[in-house]
Parts: structure tokens; sequence; C-alpha cells
């Protein structure tokens, strides 16, 4: 299979995964969605310990890792809150910020320099959010070009998701940093397996301890269909890493907020899909830029 095929499948498990969540979990609080995704994909990925092991590591790895764990939990939290509360088109588009945050990171941390190129990206995906939220500027008998900006703010949905991309900007750097010691592949194995273990020690010993663990066994198969799918994201996704640079994987990913937005309209009668399908492209294009 070419990358190209495998980075579009995972772009179509992420956004299959996200609209099951939505879809099949409703009365699920965000700590018990974030349960269900991370338990039963770190279930599905515990053999890659065995056939991927982690290589003699620095300490330095490790410190890393502590950091990056809770602040992946945290950022899946918001994230989980994000599409159950609000619309999938007006909140999964935003995850086009997370290159704008890593760029601006950059800058500011790094003194690394954005490109004419890079600017050109940034302004393609701000252009798609404004546009994403133009419906919020049509005032009778005249036309407010400050309400579009306003309405992200006033969207819960989107702040959660421009927190999600804040701090998957942090993460990615972190990641990049983290396979300077280890393979992708375990890198992969360690980090998931963890993930679904730190997140069920954090919520299992939480003041709501019986209820999650309840929930944990009320529809096994249909959380193991969202692990699955999340899962599958995964494996795809480094599976396209080893045979394509990673700037053209990503920008391919990207396409799974296309694809959340066609199943908005779908499973749950989100209106004005063309508008926002082409505010979609424009944050997607504007990805593709700044990864290049």
């Amino acid at each position: 299979m070419t990358w190209l095929a495998l980075a579009l499948l995972s772009a179509f498990s992420l956004a299959s995964a996200d609209a099951c969540s939505k879809k099949l979990l409703p009365g699920y609080r965000a700590r018990e969605m974030v349960l269900v995704r991370f338990s039963f994909s770190a279930l599905l990925l515990t053999p890659l310990l065995y056939f991927s092991p982690l290589p003699t590591v620095p300490p330095v790895f490790w410190c890393w890792l502590a950091l990056a764990l809770p602040l992946e939990i945290l950022a899946m939290l918001l994230y989980m809150q994000a599409i159950r509360d609000s619309p999938l088109s007006l909140t999964l588009p935003y995850l086009a910020f997370t290159p704008v945050f890593t760029a601006m990171a950059g800058y500011l941390l790094l003194g690394e320099r954005v490109s004419a190129q890079g600017l050109l990206g940034i302004v393609l995906v701000v252009s798609g959010a404004y546009l994403l939220n133009l419906e919020a500027a049509e005032t009778p008998g005249r036309v407010r070009l400050s309400k579009p900006l306003r309405a992200i703010v006033n969207e819960r949905g989107s702040r959660l998701m421009l927190a999600v991309a804040l701090i998957y900007g942090l993460t990615s750097v972190i990641g990049k940093i983290e396979l300077q010691y280890a393979s992708s592949w375990s890198f992969a194995a360690v980090y998931f397996v963890l993930l679904g273990l730190l997140s069920l020690i954090l919520f299992a010993f939480s003041s709501s301890r019986p209820r999650v663990l309840h929930v944990l066994g009320r529809k096994p198969a249909i959380h193991l269909l969202i692990g699955g799918l999340f899962t599958a994201m995964i494996v795809t996704h480094f599976m396209a890493l080893e045979r394509v640079a990673t700037a053209y994987m990503i920008s391919v990913k990207r396409i799974s907020i296309l694809f959340g937005m066609i199943y908005g309209a779908l499973l749950f009668g989100e209106q004005d899909l063309l508008r926002r399908l082409a505010a979609g492209a424009l944050m997607v294009a504007g990805v593709a830029l700044l990864a290049s």
C-alpha cells in the first residue's frame, strides 16, 4: 500500500473514531470517552511492546515522556468535550492551528524564522477559520466583519479545540525530541500503552471511580470499535511515515478535518456543509504549506 493510501486511511480512521465517539457514546462524560479511546487502543497496541522493544534510552527520554503524557491526556479530554458538545464542522477544523502554534513557539522560544510560504500557510488557516464563522456576520442591514472572530470565542467547542491545537503544538515538538532516542514503532508502543495505563490510573482513582469502571464494561463492542479505529489511525500513521517524509504525511492526514465535517452533515444533520468544507479545505491547504 502506498504512503498516500495509508495517510488517507489514517485520516479516515481518526475522523471515524471521532464520529463514533460522538454518535455511540451519548451521556458519557469527557473523561469516560478519553478512557475508552486510550485504554482500548493501549490493549490492542500492547503486542508492539514485544515486537518493537524500546532500546536503552537516557534519563532525559523519560523526563520528556513524563511531561508529554499528562499534556496528551489533557488535550484528549478537551478534544472529547469539544466534539461531544459542539458540531464537528465547527470544532475539528481548529486542529489545523496546531502547526501555526508550533511555528509561533519555534519563533518565540528558538528564534526559528517563518518563511514566506509558512506565513502564507498561517494566513490560509486563519482565513479558513474566519470563513467557517462567516454566517455570524450576517446581520440584517449591515455586515459586521468582526463578528466571525467573536464567534470563535463564543463557540465553546472552538475554544476547546484551539486549546487542543496549542497543546498538540507542544507535544509534537516533544515527540520530535524523543524520536532521537527510539525508533518510531518502539516509541509508539511505549507512548500509547503508557497513555492507556496513566489515563486508567488517573480516572479510576478520581471521585467517580465506580462509575468510570462501570462504563468501561458497559458497551464492550462499541468501545472496542472506537479503540480499534484509533489504533488503526496510529498504525497507518507510522506505516505512512516509513514511506515518506513527515511533512507530506501530516499534510494529507489533516484531510481528517474534511472527513469529520462530512460525518457531521451525514450523521448529525449539521448545516451549511459546502461553505464549511471550503473553509476546512483552506485550513488543510494552509497546513500543507506550513508542513512543507
